[in-house]
């Protein structure tokens, strides 16, 4: 299955379902969490981490695994826009 178009940062998920019904301040609470971190993921100034997706996971029931893969596919997706250096693939010895 190939990549979605232009992913939503995981940040955006969660500000359109979980902040629908609680405060950053709450949800940060529910995660043992500081605020400033949960916040930061939520404006998409930072990922989310393995440990964020494990907690993610035990709060919202959806698997850490999903998470990863959320932040996976949306890292990708932008490092695809940036300019990036050719890298030329390695040839198999004869």
């Amino acid at each position: 299955m190939g990549m979605m178009f232009n992913p939503p940062h995981p940040g955006e998920v969660l500000a359109d379902t979980v902040l629908r019904v609680m405060t950053v301040t709450a949800f940060a609470a529910q995660l043992k969490m500081t605020r400033a971190a949960v916040s930061r993921v939520i404006h998409g100034h930072a990922g989310i981490s393995a440990e964020m997706a494990l907690r993610l996971g035990d709060a919202l029931g959806v698997s850490a695994e999903s998470w990863i893969g959320m932040q996976a596919d949306y890292d990708l997706w932008q490092a695809k826009k940036k300019h990036r250096v050719k890298v030329q693939r390695i040839k198999e010895a004869a």
